[in-house]
């Protein structure tokens, strides 16, 4: 059965938003890498969320700069959005993967500047995404 489209965008953006509060966890008990990844998978969730809304049945991709380009032909707000949030992809396997970083590994490379801003990032994508899944009410 074909869940309404509405409500699903709202079962993704109150995960992203759970997601949201961990990073916070994260970031403040020193796990800067985690913080960033959580970051991305933020994003992504709120991304996925405006999409189910508008209809969409199968949202695949990680990508959160792609998925702000599919969420931008549904709404242009998304296009200027994209080039803020697009950093985030860099955090979704270098922050996990001791391959993606030579010579060191990512609890050592990641601070907290970096999650500040990575979190900050995701912020504007759930932020966007409330106000429009908002509209729709």
């Amino acid at each position: 059965m074909r869940r309404d489209p509405k409500a699903e965008g709202l079962r993704w953006l109150e995960q992203g938003e759970a997601d949201r509060k961990g990073g916070q966890l994260l970031l403040e008990g020193g796990s800067y890498h985690l913080a960033c990844f959580i970051a991305q998978q933020v994003a992504e969730k709120a991304l996925k969320a405006f999409l189910y809304a508008q209809g969409e049945e199968i949202v695949t991709g990680h990508s959160v700069e792609a998925l702000c380009r599919w969420a931008a032909e549904y709404d242009p707000e998304f296009e200027t959005l994209r080039p803020e949030v697009a950093p985030l992809d860099g955090h979704y396997l270098p922050a996990c993967y001791p391959n993606s970083v030579p010579d060191s590994i990512p609890a050592r490379i990641y601070n907290r500047a970096i999650a500040v801003e990575a979190l900050q990032m995701a912020d504007r994508v759930l932020e966007l995404v409330r106000r429009k899944l908002r509209e729709d009410l």
